[in-house]
């Protein structure tokens, strides 16, 4: 949204009075903050209501990112993450049909990102387009890193996890004035913010707060021990010559906390020994994540798969699925695949029952061994534990799905994150990921769906019961 055809009449929130744009019928609130800058004493410490304001704030531009590092090169040639920075970054956007209405239904997006990157600012995430079809569309931001999710002696677990309920108790406070109804909002993220919508689904502090789900290529394991996750907090103590704690850190600058939680990822993804990170730390975060929830006892009770095993969020509908080939993104796209060897991968597929065979006939149907990797690491990280959940939930509670339109970028094929521009038509500023002519049909089936679930709670298929449910989109 880059043209304003017309300012959006003001309306009046609860840190106070905000105008924003009219564009090409949707009538847009950005940079709105639901909370006080995490700053000075509060970087650590829980959300806190946002500051008032006199007067009406202008919400016509997107607010600042969450402090973070950009993706290396092969990742950023695919996904767009600007970095903005400022202190009011724990803000929300809102694309509404109309502030004049009422009983809209409401989605609310968390992103992605591995939990240290991303924000409510990318251009595939606007929602626009579903403002055009009759929903309220809210997009966030929420602290990441070691800001967001490192255990830290002296501050709450799970902050960001706790940024995240505070913006939803805010929609749940405000999102009437924008026109939507507070008894029908749908959360929804991708890849960590699916990992953190399982976790809201599984903790109390979340309860009420939404009335559908959506996960999009995520799990529900993403939840490390906090004594693991103390060693992590160890290591970047060592680093930056401080002790381990909330008053120490809150000392260091962005700069030298960002350089040193960079540092660590790179340790931990070279030597993943359990000796030293802990063992949930090098199990759930497989490399790629170094700091993500942890089982602390109030924001989560149990790690979420169990969780929802066990009845959280029993009563709350879930659409849920994963892309065909979610690692190609991770190992393709970098190199990485190139450099499997038949070796590693025999060592890798021989921890399951009949992988090696599973290997060797792959390898003999002219697939790679890193081809093999990927396909057993998008089971294992996705496929697998998406299904579970659907398993271990209600008959009729859950809907599933496996998205596999083959993106030509880098070879990508249906990569993880390939789906997000499908899911929020947003094929035109997309080409870096899905490449230069993607299928609009698909767009329109899963944007359609998304849109029918959050307003009806079906998405136009039957719910799981076993894998012909399975809704696929090619």
């Amino acid at each position: 949204m880059t043209r304003a055809d017309a300012e959006a009449p003001a309306v009046i929130t609860s840190g106070g009075r905000v105008s924003g744009l009219l564009v090409d019928g949707v009538f847009a609130y950005l940079g709105i903050p639901y909370a006080a800058p995490p700053i000075g004493e509060s970087a650590f410490a829980a959300p806190a209501p946002a500051i008032a304001w006199d007067g009406v704030r202008p919400a016509t531009q997107y607010g600042p990112t969450v402090p973070q590092v950009g993706y290396p090169g092969p990742i950023a040639a695919l996904l767009d993450n600007p970095i903005v920075l400022g202190d009011d970054y724990l803000n929300l956007n809102v694309w509404t049909p109309d502030p004049s209405a009422s009983g809209l239904p409401v989605m609310v997006w968390i992103h992605g990102g591995a939990f240290t990157r991303g924000s409510n600012r990318i251009e595939i995430y606007a929602g626009d387009t579903f403002a055009r079809d009759g929903v309220v569309c809210v997009g966030i931001n929420y602290r990441l890193g070691t800001a967001g999710f490192a255990s830290i002696e002296g501050a709450p677990d799970n902050r960001g996890l706790l940024d995240q309920i505070a913006a939803l108790a805010w929609v749940r406070d405000n999102i009437a004035v924008f026109g939507g109804d507070p008894d029908n909002v749908t959360v929804f993220g991708e890849s960590a913010g699916a990992m953190s919508v399982a976790s809201l689904l599984a903790s109390p502090l979340a309860a009420g707060l939404f009335r559908r789900a959506v996960m999009q290529s995520g799990n529900g394991s993403a939840a490390a021990d906090p004594a693991d996750a103390r060693k992590v907090t160890a290591r970047m103590a060592q680093i930056l010559s401080v002790d381990a704690t909330a008053e120490a850190f809150g000392r260091i600058s962005v700069e030298d906390m960002l350089r040193a939680q960079t540092q660590v990822a790179l340790e931990l993804m070279l030597d993943p020994d359990p000796e030293v990170w802990g063992p949930t730390v090098v199990d759930v975060g497989m490399g790629i994540m170094s700091q993500f929830p942890v089982v602390d006892g109030e924001v989560l009770t149990a790690i979420p798969q169990e969780a929802i095993a066990a009845g959280a969020g029993v009563d709350i509908p879930l659409l849920a699925g994963w892309n065909a080939d979610e690692f190609r993104f991770f190992m393709v796209a970098t190199g990485g695949a190139q450099a499997v060897t038949e070796e590693a991968a025999a060592a890798i597929l021989g921890r399951r029952p009949g992988g090696v065979d599973h290997l060797r006939r792959r390898l003999d149907a002219g697939a790679s061994a890193g081809d093999v990797v990927s396909e057993a690491l998008t089971a294992r990280a996705f496929s697998s534990p998406t299904t579970a959940i659907a398993e271990s939930r209600p008959a009729g509670a859950t809907h599933l799905y496996e998205f596999g339109y083959r993106s030509p970028q880098a070879d990508i094929r249906a990569g993880h994150a390939v789906e997000i521009p499908f899911v929020f038509d947003h094929l035109a500023e997309a080409h870096a990921l899905t490449g230069p002519e993607p299928d609009q049909r698909i767009a329109d089936e899963m944007h359609r769906a998304w849109v029918g679930f959050a307003t009806t709670g079906d998405p136009g298929w039957s719910a799981y019961c076993d894998a012909n449910d399975l809704r696929r989109f090619v």
